[in-house]
Parts: C-alpha cells; structure tokens; sequence
C-alpha cells in the first residue's frame, strides 16, 4: 500500500492478500481463533476500501507479520492563502543544507581540488577484499530448507527447544523462554537469519519441547500435498505454513504436535500430524 493513500481509497487485490497474510500470522500466534480467523478473511475478501481493510487488524499485534502496513494519511485539506510562500523557504533551506553537506564531506574525505570532482574517489581504488556470498536455507517448506531452519537454530541458540515455531515458504517465526526470566517469552523471526527478539509475558500452560523431534521427510510429503487434501484448488491458496508446537495429548508428554493450514479467499482448513507424519485429523475449508 502506497504511503500517500487514505482511508478511503479503493482497495485492491493485493491490499487484500496483504491483509489476509497478516490474519495468517495471527491466527498461527494464537490471536485468533480458527472461526475468527475464517470470518476476518471473509471480510477482507469483500472489503472495498483501505480503511475497511485495516479495520480488519487494528487489535493485532502485527510486529511478526509478513507484510508491514505504512500509516494511511487522513484527506488533505486545501491550503491555507499565502502558504505557498513556505515552500519556497524550505527549498532554499535544503539547496544550503545540501551545499553545506558536500563541503563538509569533501573537507573530511576529499583528496580532489573541488568538493565536485570525483576522479580521485578513495571508494573506488581496490582494496582486496573478496566478496563473501551468504546461503542460508531460504525455501523452507523443502526437506533441505526445513533440516537447515533446523540447523541454523541449534547452531544460534544450541539447541532446537522452544514453545513454538512456525514455518512458511521463505520466513519462521520462533518463541523460546528468556534465558533470564522464566516469566517472559522471546519470540524471533527467521529471515535468512534469526532478527533481534521482541519479548512478552510467557503464558501460564506454556510447555517446553524438542521442536526438531518429527520425521521432516515425512512432514514435507503432506506439505505439498496440503491442498488437495483439503480440496483447494493451487491457484486459490494464498498461503500454506506449518506450525510445530506441544501435543496436548496426555498419553504422549514431551512430544510435539504438528498443524499443516492452507488459507484461501475461500475458506481454510488445516491438517493435525502426530510427530511421524501421520495423520491425526483434517479440518476441511
């Protein structure tokens, strides 16, 4: 959504499908229940104007959200007679500023005869640094991306512990305790590494698992198969992510429980697997 729109203007498909991706990641952080879930997408699916469509998420917390919304400017008002005038000062103000930073800037880094002449830049002389190329694991609903989302979270925090974690085609979101109080919750996002955590009060029936213990292989297979399963056709599915997190399954303690959703402007429905990739109950759309 473009920075100079308002609450009025008209919406469009991928203002929508940027809502419903936030809904997604509510609903997979435990803000919204399944029927509220279903009943938001609904409504942003037949939202017809920006104002509308933020209506939808305004009591969500959205910091982990895949798509971050800019704040919608209310409707200009004609200006008052003899404003003009000021644009012209604040053009000359920044005509200085500009004139001021170059000649600062060529006095503290210069080596040319004028702050305008570039054909000494230090910049540009070779300096023998080779470029490092980075390739962290980035499609993470394969079997290579999943095992390395895997990887490089015993590789930064040591181990693969947490109360949840939730994957998507290109970014996880992770929540492990604080190390430092036992009364908060961490939670970090994986974007070809692992961002800085924004905290949160850990939950009274939070349970600490192995988050690594499930057959991947196993996992990935009804992953691609998700949306047939459920009866979405591929070019309806918006999104398909797969949250690991305890079982609440008192006969197996200790162990996680695994949920596969697919979402849709049509409804979305999800798939329950015990840790071998069994299944455990389809919820269809």
């Amino acid at each position: 959504m473009a920075t100079s729109q308002t609450a009025s203007t008209r919406a469009k498909d991928s203002d929508r499908n940027d809502i419903c991706q936030i809904l997604d990641t509510a609903l997979s952080e435990g803000q919204l229940s399944m029927a509220e879930h279903e009943q938001r997408v609904k409504g942003a699916t037949n939202a017809t104007t920006l104002g509308d469509l933020r209506a939808l998420v305004s009591d969500l917390q959205t910091a982990n959200a895949p798509v971050q919304l800019p704040t919608l400017k209310k409707p200009r008002l004609p200006a008052a007679p003899g404003a003009g005038g000021t644009w012209g000062i604040r053009i000359a103000v920044m005509a200085v500023l500009i004139v001021l930073g170059i000649g600062i800037g060529w006095g503290l880094y210069g080596n040319t005869p004028s702050p305008l002449s570039f054909t000494s830049d230090p910049g540009a002389k070779p300096d023998g640094v080779a470029p490092v190329v980075l390739t962290p694991p980035r499609q993470l609903q394969s079997l290579g991306g999943l095992t390395g989302l895997l990887e490089q979270m015993k590789k930064k925090f040591g181990d693969t512990n947490g109360y949840r974690l939730v994957i998507y085609p290109d970014y996880a979101s992770l929540t492990r305790p604080d190390p430092t109080d036992d009364r908060r919750e961490l939670s970090y996002t994986y974007r070809g590494g692992w961002g800085d955590p924004s905290t949160s009060g850990a939950g009274s029936d939070t349970t600490l698992v192995d988050l690594a213990k499930f057959d991947a292989k196993a996992v990935v297979g009804v992953i691609r198969g998700a949306p047939e399963t459920l009866n979405v056709k591929p070019g309806d599915v918006k999104s398909t992510y797969l949250i690991i997190e305890p079982t609440r399954d008192i006969t197996a303690p200790g162990t996680v429980s695994l949920s596969v959703y697919v979402s849709s402007d049509f409804g979305s429905g999800y798939i329950q697997l015990n840790p071998d990739g069994s299944v455990k109950q389809v919820n269809y759309p």
